[in-house]
């Protein structure tokens, strides 16, 4: 990309949406890792990995259980969505090589996050849409760390998966010159000029999470780097990663107008059987929001910590 349409890229993005958290925030790297406080003795372990234009939110109110233990990580690049918590810098913090603004960046902060901050043995890495893609990356880095661990993959991006015709068709005529116009024309528009198209019929949860999806980065380049660096991680990503996820499930929606619904299963279709498919009946690419229904219980988490 050229230096003139970087620099019309990184104009900061102030925040737009944040929610009061009681707990603790660490900066890892140029993203972050927050745990919740839990009422209860946690019995398992959350951690939530959130999707493109998405922050740690999408996941407080799915699991809200008093004993479990939700660990959230923040994208890089991306705002901390809490209000009322002075980020630290944690002693187990490693440098990331990669670029950030990448799945490959963010992956590294997973890793770290997996490493080094859940207090039990029952853990869950739940990721959707993009939040998939850096799962997978992140298995894919260090195999080790899930051998024991149950991964919940929701709407996610695949390898060997594609985007939507819809955003396809979109996305298709854009040059890079185009990037600062198209992104600036979108955020500026009302998300019920495009939400019901993309989102599928709203609820309260919904329309709070997805009404500011164009402010939750820092600044409009990553988003750009998001775009095409999961297009491309999805093209030259192989299958074969899913060899190393001992246990999961892949959360399809009945309907997708972000990802490509036919390419994610057939690529979930490439795992082992251990890997569970469920197509849901989720009118979106929203599968949790729309209903929690789908989500799998906790029982299968014993199971996998005892490998």
């Amino acid at each position: 990309m050229k230096a003139s349409h970087i620099r019309k890229l990184i104009r900061p993005i102030d925040s737009a949406y944040s929610e009061m958290f009681s707990g603790r925030v660490y900066r890892v790297g140029e993203g972050a890792v927050s745990v919740r406080n839990h009422s209860g003795e946690a019995e398992h372990t959350v951690i939530g990995v959130h999707g493109f234009l998405e922050n740690h939110c999408y996941f407080t109110q799915t699991y809200d259980a008093p004993t479990t233990e939700l660990i959230l990580l923040t994208c890089s690049n991306y705002h901390i969505p809490v209000n009322g918590v002075t980020p630290e810098t944690p002693e187990w913090e490693v440098p990331i090589k990669h670029l950030e603004g990448t799945i490959e960046y963010d992956a590294c902060i997973l890793n770290q996050a997996l490493s080094n901050l859940p207090s039990t043995r029952n853990v869950r890495i739940h990721g959707h849409s993009r939040g998939g893609a850096v799962t997978l990356e992140a298995i894919k880095q260090r195999p080790e760390l899930y051998e024991n661990v149950e991964v919940v993959l929701e709407a996610p991006a695949l390898p060997q998966g594609k985007i939507s015709p819809l955003i396809s068709a979109l996305l298709e005529p854009v040059s890079h010159g185009m990037w600062p116009w198209l992104i600036r024309l979108i955020s500026n528009a009302p998300a019920s000029a495009y939400g019901q198209s993309f989102f599928g019929k709203m609820n309260p949860r919904k329309k709070q999470l997805l009404a500011s999806l164009f402010y939750s980065t820092r600044d409009q380049l990553t988003i750009v780097r998001n775009i095409e660096n999961i297009l491309d991680w999805m093209q030259r990503t192989d299958t074969n990663v899913y060899k190393h996820v001992r246990h999961g499930t892949f959360l399809v929606p009945g309907v997708d107008r972000i990802l490509d619904r036919q390419a994610m299963l057939a690529s979930a279709r490439q795992s082992p059987t251990t890997m569970r498919i469920i197509e849901t009946g989720a009118p979106s690419h929203f599968v949790t929001l729309d209903s929690k229904e789908w989500l799998p219980g906790f029982e299968s988490l014993a199971a996998a910590a005892q490998g």
